[in-house]
């Protein structure tokens, strides 16, 4: 297993826990509502509210809860708390059970829909949360929110609504790969806190799912719509993703969902990634041709965690953090997206992305870990 250089991998992670993680301390946090900001601008300025989304404040939960109990980190047990009483009392319906997709900035529900993206990182937050406080009011609303996922989000076959009206009527959205790809996420968080039957067989069910439903057959690539869905495409950040997940678990690396990312990473990596400056494409056509190609931070950092469970990828591995390093970290904080020709985009940063730098980083860490 490949690992980071020491040194590179110190900075990014000193960068992380003195920059970022403040940011979301102090001026990205509301404390009338006790929700973070959606982003700030360049200067740690909250953008205008328009929204606080459910989704938002689970994945901050979830940062300030893998924090816990971490050296120099006595205010993130505080902060998850916080986060995990706003989840509840901002966004449970407490009428028709679930969670609201957003709120107005006044605290009202806004967008009152119930989607599979939401719940599916409420349950991926909850079960890291617990994990570390082992409360049992955090595991009950663990259990409320896949209990939801199963009865109400599910369509039969292994698959999942990606939305539903508030009182859980259909919409007629149907299955989409990235809320699927975040359930899969959240039940690995599950099972990794506690021995679950019912979620195992869910997650094998979803995999086997994906596999008839998503996979390409001639590149093995996860397509972003259900197979035969008009104006589909591929992304490589979500390639990598799900590779990271598959051959990062114990059940269910082996399974034909696992062969199928373990040859389109090579294909997404061919297509999709720059061998000079290891600039990750945004979204690819089947045959490769570049539909849009922005570089979000986001794919960059899920190709370099994935890099961590490929074998051989040393190389690749210390030039993906330098690319991370020099073109989307800068002392005031990051770069959400650049474009094609790796200029910048898009100056805001949304109090999502931290998730993404989280994830990256702890793979990271795990295989230097690893190889000591």
């Amino acid at each position: 297993m490949p690992s980071a250089s020491q040194p590179s991998l110190n900075t990014v992670l000193s960068h992380f826990h003195s920059l970022i993680v403040p940011l979301w301390q102090g001026p990205g946090w509301n404390a009338e509502l006790a929700l973070p900001y959606e982003a700030l601008d360049a200067d740690h300025r909250p953008l205008p509210p328009q929204r606080y989304r459910a989704m938002a404040c689970a994945r901050q939960l979830y940062l300030f809860a893998s924090l816990i109990d971490e050296p120099g980190a006595a205010f993130a047990q505080e902060r998850a708390a916080a986060l995990f009483r706003s989840l509840q009392r901002h966004f449970h319906d407490a009428e028709h059970g679930g969670w609201f997709y957003s709120i107005d900035p006044s605290g009202q529900p806004l967008d009152k829909r119930k989607d599979l993206y939401t719940h599916a990182f409420i349950i991926f937050a909850c079960a890291h949360y617990w994990a570390k406080v082992r409360e049992p009011l955090v595991e009950s609303v663990l259990n409320a929110a896949l209990e939801v996922v199963a009865k109400r989000f599910s369509t039969g076959d292994g698959l999942y609504e990606a939305v539903l009206e508030r009182n859980w009527s259909s919409l007629k959205s149907g299955p989409l790969q990235n809320p699927l790809m975040h359930l899969a996420e959240a039940f690995l968080a599950t099972l990794a806190v506690r021995a679950d039957a019912e979620v195992q067989a869910a997650l094998l069910g979803l995999a086997t799912a994906m596999q008839q439903r998503f996979i390409d057959r001639q590149h093995g690539v996860m397509m972003e719509k259900p197979l035969g869905a008009v104006d589909n495409w591929f992304e490589p950040g979500h390639q990598f993703e799900w590779f990271f997940l598959l051959e990062s678990s114990e059940v269910l690396r082996g399974t034909p969902l696992h062969a199928s990312l373990t040859r389109a990473f090579a294909y997404a990596e061919l297509k999709g990634v720059d061998n000079v400056s290891g600039a990750v494409s945004g979204m690819l056509a089947l045959d490769g041709t570049v539909r849009d190609g922005t570089q979000r931070i986001w794919a960059q950092a899920e190709y370099l965690r994935a890099l961590t469970l490929r074998p051989d990828s040393e190389a690749l591995l210390q030039r993906q953090l330098l690319a991370l390093q020099q073109h989307f970290l800068h002392a005031k904080g990051w770069n959400e997206c650049l474009d094609a020709k790796g200029v910048v985009s898009r100056r805001d940063m949304p109090s999502t992305t931290p998730y993404h730098l989280a994830t990256c980083y702890q793979g990271l860490m795990q295989s230097t870990c690893d190889l000591r």
